[in-house]
């Protein structure tokens, strides 16, 4: 099984984060932020990577510190789990729809972090969660987990079906991604010999 598990203890956090990608997608994900949370347990179901995700956060302050160390806790953890990345199919891409919403997903987990963001949305909160976190929270999952990740709003007016849609097209994209591709034979799926840099 490639399992990761990361435990960060700042400050301003303290988070556990453990993660399964041979998993079934079950979860148990406690950030502390309602929509969070639901965005998580998406991502792990249409995953199938198994989430274990508990967050104590400075919540009295703003949602900033939760939102962005629980994504940096995940990425690390999803990046301990690929270990070298040996025989991975590499890349995933998504469309995903979700009632009026169409979202397109792409990413290649590249070990060279960049995430290119183009969606938006209309009001302020999604429950208590603050929208302009959620792209924040992307870039940083990308960021320690090495992922090449662009995420598209091709067109949508609910903000609730938009971040599902993008949550759910991310799952399905890491789903392909982190897959044992049997005819690599375990190796790295590059010329370069490695994943990075």
């Amino acid at each position: 099984m490639r399992t990761g598990l990361i435990e960060r203890d700042t400050q301003e956090t303290r988070i556990r984060v453990a993660v399964n990608l041979d998993g079934t997608g079950t979860y148990d994900v406690h950030t502390g932020i309602g929509f969070l949370d639901h965005m998580v347990e998406q991502f792990s179901k249409h995953s199938l990577i198994d989430v274990e995700m508990r967050v104590d956060g400075d919540l009295h302050v703003d949602q900033h510190h939760t939102t962005e160390d629980s994504a940096i806790a995940l990425g690390q953890a999803l990046s301990d789990a690929l270990g070298d990345k040996g025989g991975i199919a590499r890349y995933g891409q998504a469309f995903s729809p979700m009632d009026e919403t169409l979202a397109r997903v792409a990413l290649d987990i590249s070990g060279r972090p960049y995430c290119v963001w183009r969606a938006g949305f209309s009001q302020p909160r999604l429950g208590e969660w603050d929208t302009e976190l959620i792209e924040h929270w992307f870039g940083s999952v990308a960021q320690t987990a090495g992922l090449t990740l662009h995420i598209e709003l091709l067109y949508g007016s609910n903000n609730h079906h938009i971040c599902e849609a993008i949550y759910k097209g991310f799952a399905r994209a890491m789903r392909q991604a982190v897959e044992i591709d049997p005819r690599k034979g375990g190796a790295v799926p590059s010329t370069k010999g490695i994943l990075g840099g």
